[in-house]
């Protein structure tokens, strides 16, 4: 499975921190959309889903959450668990996010505009589609 950890430079000095990230660079897509989850009950679980086009790239900014990720072939779980810590979801992969700490704040790069036609939300469907 490809997918990308990366380990963000991390700036600061005695009144705090700072990370960048910057498109192309740091997230490798152009940024067509960012969004956050918060709130997330205790043993739910977010996104259970692939998309077509769209890839994704991942940050828990506050607290901590798991990140599995299946590309049809292979599966792997991630533990994002540090503010400087991305993990890049590319298009076709199967990504479930779980195991959310009370306080986790998971932050979304997305390389796309949101399309109800780029979801796939059938895992079924999904296997299918990466398998044949």
């Amino acid at each position: 499975m490809m997918n990308l950890v990366k380990k963000f430079n991390t700036f600061g000095d005695n009144r705090g921190k700072l990370i960048v990230c910057e498109e192309n660079i740091d997230i490798p897509f152009s940024i067509q959309r960012i969004f956050y989850l918060f709130g997330m009950k205790e043993k739910t679980s977010r996104g259970n889903h692939a998309h077509y086009k769209t890839e994704q790239f991942l940050v828990a900014i506050a607290g901590n959450c798991k990140v599995t990720l299946n590309d049809g072939v292979h599966e792997k779980t991630y533990d994002l668990n540090e503010p400087n810590i991305g993990l890049l979801q590319k298009s076709m992969v199967w990504g479930t996010m779980h195991d959310f700490s009370e306080n986790c704040i998971l932050l979304v790069f997305a390389s796309e505009l949101y399309d109800e036609n780029d979801y796939i939300n059938n895992y079924n469907q999904f296997m299918e589609e990466v398998t044949t």
